[in-house]
């Protein structure tokens, strides 16, 4: 898997300890970064060569946000991990399975394909008055690369 999520997450300690000191030292745009540790650590470890496993029979228990606003907060924390590590994560594309490949590149590539379908939307509908079939079929794309992650 590409994120061993907080409370779920179980490490080797010895692999944990040779991590440790760029685990701490996490940085993004040259000033220390704090939030989503649980992401950046699995592709620390995925980049030192261990193997990260879903364990479908595993349980654990969270708090999560109970109203929207936290909520919206969590997800745009958790969007902007996936974004900065997927930096980190490009590099190991060549040496994932296939299925965390498609994952990267599912994450990343639909809420991209999103954010240009909806721009150039936007300037077609300021110059010309409407919106243009391709921003429906754009969308279309993102929702079915998105889903294949999950199909897989």
């Amino acid at each position: 898997v590409m994120c061993c999520c907080g409370p779920c997450a179980m490490y080797r300690r010895s692999a944990l300890a040779l991590l440790l000191d760029q685990y701490e030292a996490q940085f993004f745009r040259g000033r220390p970064s704090d939030f989503g540790e649980d992401r950046h650590l699995t592709i620390l470890m995925l980049k030192a060569g261990f193997r990260t496993e879903y364990v479908p029979d595993a349980i654990a228990a969270t708090v999560v946000p109970d109203s929207l606003g936290p909520y919206l907060r969590q997800q745009l924390r958790w969007a902007r991990s996936t974004f900065r590590d997927t930096f980190l994560a490009l590099r190991l594309l060549p040496e994932l399975d296939s299925y965390l490949t498609l994952d990267v590149i599912g994450q990343n590539l639909g809420p991209l394909l999103l954010a240009l379908s909806s721009l150039a939307a936007l300037a077609q509908l300021v110059i010309g008055g409407s919106v243009p079939w391709w921003t429906g079929l754009t969308i279309a794309a993102m929702t079915v690369v998105r889903c294949s992650v999950a199909a897989v």
